[in-house]
């Protein structure tokens, strides 16, 4: 029998689980440990390998201290497409969530637009201001 690729909901859900636990300071072993699988089993969750059963997502709910419905956030009504999720599956990579968190403590808005600068800058991307600058030149 061929396995199947997982469906673009058990993805989501999955991800979704990944934000709420990484916001609640959960390990996989943690969330594991708490619903009686292993962490293995968490991670097929996470990454939508595994699709987690009605009384297990209840579960990992109460567990995450968040209301059900929002392990599925992101997913499209009836008759609707699927939304992108490139911006959720960022907040999957290990660090983006804390990296966010503590770019939201930052109050001052010259300090923020100086951190987005110099992180632009590292990953190789040409900062806003400058590229602005650079289009005033041609």
């Amino acid at each position: 029998m061929a396995k199947r690729a997982p469906q673009a909901v058990d993805v989501l859900v999955g991800q979704n689980i990944r934000i709420c636990r990484l916001q609640k300071g959960l390990s996989q072993t943690e969330l594991g440990e708490r619903i009686g699988v292993t962490f293995q089993q968490i991670q097929k969750y996470e990454k939508g390998a595994n699709r987690v059963g009605a009384s297990r997502l209840t579960q990992i709910a109460g567990v995450l201290g968040v209301p059900l419905p929002t392990l599925f956030e992101g997913t499209p009504t009836a008759g609707q497409a699927m939304p992108d999720q490139s911006a959720r599956a960022l907040l999957t990579h290990p660090h983006a969530l804390r990296l966010l968190q503590a770019f939201d403590k930052i109050t001052s808005e010259a300090m923020r637009s100086a951190v987005l600068q110099m992180i632009e800058s590292i990953a190789g991307g040409r900062p806003r201001r400058a590229a602005a600058k650079a289009g005033h030149r041609r």
